[in-house]
């Protein structure tokens, strides 16, 4: 399938600089079969059917950026995915003048060395701290990885805008950004209506939110995320299933983890592994019936997700009255709730 299928123009002034304060007031486009209708975040439990299950990923992220020197120049370091504990593959800048060996020091006690590069131009380095010194170093010297397209450093701010406030398992390099529209008051109220929460956990990696760079979604190589699901909670989705119960995503790297796991009769099975799920149109859904997700990026892989899960006119649909009506666009941004899932 053309990539350019999936391509759209977006004004820079639709692109969320800052979440909105409280993180609930933030608008809402939920897309049915027939109609678009606009509404809030704090709105969602009114959206929502008694025995429904909303699944949250509860990874919570790093922070991945790292800036030290190697001898007298400055390098950059984002860390991409974790190989083995202390061995990470990272992006450099500048990458081209790094050589295997070369140490790269972030503190009088804390660095790292290269181990090579990749051939996708990232490099893998081996940290001299393990365990929780290098989770204590990382705290310390480590920057929250805000995308790039926010055109902006990281600050004091960010460190709770950029994660959710469920957030548990330490490991991704980006936000499940659909679940940074909760508060304790919302859940609160979710709860109050009859509707179930479970977790997951998906390390979001860096991948997920870039453009794809080929013509034909055929030669896209998928990134690779760990994810996780307990057999308990596996065991309970698979049963709320099977009772008729709809299975309510938040966010695409829940929805990705969810469908990895299940089987083609929709039955959910625990899961512990990496996961390379490429979801474009034709794609049949077996686990997840509604999605709660940010407005992506063109010509990305979420918003092929987004196309296969409600289908392509109607998300065309859906971001062009999204655009002409200020909704604000990606990590920071709104939200829209699909329940069109085509499971064609």
């Amino acid at each position: 399938m053309r990539v350019d299928k999936f391509d759209f123009s977006l004004p820079s002034d639709r692109i969320a600089d800052r979440p909105v304060t409280p993180r609930d007031s933030a608008r809402l486009l939920r897309v049915t079969h027939d109609k678009l209708a606009d509404y809030t975040v704090h709105a969602l439990p009114d959206l929502l059917a008694d025995g429904d299950v909303l699944v949250f990923n509860d990874t919570r992220v790093i922070p991945a950026r790292l800036y030290g020197k190697r001898g007298s120049a400055n390098v950059e370091i984002l860390l991409h995915r974790s190989d083995s504990e202390g061995v990470w593959q990272a992006l450099a800048r500048p990458a081209k003048r790094l050589k295997t060996n070369d140490v790269i020091e972030f503190s009088d006690s804390f660095s790292a060395k290269v181990l090579g590069r990749e051939s996708d131009g990232s490099v893998r380095i081996k940290f001299d701290l393990r365990g929780r010194a290098f989770s204590a170093a990382l705290q310390d010297h480590g920057h929250m990885p805000l995308p790039p397209y926010l055109g902006r450093d990281d600050d004091e701010r960010d460190c709770q805008d950029y994660q959710t406030i469920y957030a548990a398992e330490d490991g991704a390099v980006a936000a499940p950004t659909a679940g940074l529209h909760f508060t304790p008051e919302l859940m609160k109220r979710l709860e109050a209506k009859g509707v179930s929460t479970r977790f997951l956990t998906l390390h979001v990696g860096l991948g997920t939110f870039q453009p794809i760079k080929v013509d034909d979604t055929d030669d896209h190589v998928m990134h690779r995320e760990l994810g996780h699901i307990r057999e308990e909670t596996a065991a309970f989705l698979s049963d709320a299933k099977s009772e008729g119960r709809r299975i309510v995503a938040i966010g695409t790297t829940s929805l990705r983890t969810l469908e990895a796991a299940a089987d083609e009769s929709s039955v959910i099975h625990p899961f512990a592994a990496e996961t390379d799920l490429f979801i474009v149109p034709g794609y049949r859904f077996k686990a997840v019936d509604v999605l709660m997700t940010n407005f992506h990026l063109p010509r990305s892989t979420l918003f092929m997700l987004v196309s296969a899960f409600a289908g392509v006119d109607r998300m065309a649909s859906a971001y062009a009255h999204a655009i002409e009506a200020g909704y604000r666009f990606y990590s920071y941004g709104d939200a829209c709730l699909l329940e069109c899932t085509l499971r064609s």
